[in-house]
């Protein structure tokens, strides 16, 4: 892993560098996106996901060009709508349109289309990463047994299967499947699914003096699990970035995956 402005990256296929803690921008629209894409891009965030379903790509990409930071410096992800995926290169250059810019450094299937892994689709994710329009291309919400069908019919994993994660939701083999096949694993809505009153969270927040959220983004960072905590309020979002001055103990650790199966 190695860093970047605002902290720890991981390597996809090709030599993109992924920044480890990322913004989510989900039932943000509107101004609201805007602004909260604009505070976080100042805050120090160098990652920024969205989706073509969320409505909101105009206003992330007004907020990455104001930001006044160089292209290259801003990780964007954008996300393919299963009911698009037989439009999927239209659906992205509509995309890249709205974002305002000639590439994504991610792209990933939403979720697998009709329930199904659809290797003809990722075929198009493959060639969109070939044309220059995407760094790296993934999937979203997908099985184990779905990204092996989609690695068995081309040989090319995604480099990004990125899923709801959080403490109570920890599967230690299922991100050992994912590190097997060579797919880094993505977490969403590490907040939505966590008791951040929890004992193991509320407990390593008081040894460092920080809050649970961050405790549990910490936890990911330290698994090397991408994490994109979402909030329009800029004094979270500020809280939420600052990850980086503690680290959490093995004790803590272990005491955090434990709350998957306490």
């Amino acid at each position: 892993m190695g860093t970047q402005a605002n902290g720890w990256t991981v390597t996809l296929p090709g030599g993109v560098e992924m920044p480890l803690l990322g913004f989510g921008t989900w039932q943000a629209r509107g101004d609201e996106a805007y602004r909260a894409v604009a505070t976080a891009l100042d805050a120090g965030y160098r990652h920024v996901d969205t989706a073509t379903a969320y409505g909101n790509e105009k206003d992330v990409g007004r907020a990455v060009t104001d930001s006044g930071l160089d292209r290259g410096e801003v990780f964007v992800t954008t996300k393919l709508p299963p009911d698009h995926a037989d439009q999927a290169r239209d659906t992205l250059r509509r995309s890249l349109d709205a974002l305002d810019t000639g590439y994504v450094d991610l792209w990933l299937i939403h979720w697998p289309p009709g329930g199904s892994a659809r290797p003809d689709v990722w075929r198009e994710l493959i060639a969109a990463r070939d044309e220059g329009l995407a760094r790296a291309v993934g999937v979203s919400n997908y099985a184990t047994t779905q990204l092996d069908e989609l690695i068995g019919a081309t040989g090319v994993a995604p480099a990004v299967n990125q899923i709801k994660w959080a403490p109570a939701l920890y599967d230690a083999a299922r991100l050992a499947e994912c590190r097997d096949r060579g797919v880094v694993l993505e977490g969403y809505s590490p907040f939505r699914a966590t008791n951040l009153t929890a004992d193991p969270l509320v407990d390593a927040a008081e040894a460092h003096g920080v809050t649970p959220a961050r405790v549990v983004l910490r936890w990911h960072l330290q698994h090397g699990v991408v994490v994109i905590p979402k909030s329009v309020t800029p004094e979270r979002i500020a809280a939420n970035v600052d990850v980086f001055g503690f680290t959490l103990t093995d004790d803590e650790m272990a005491a955090i995956d434990g709350m998957a199966t306490a």
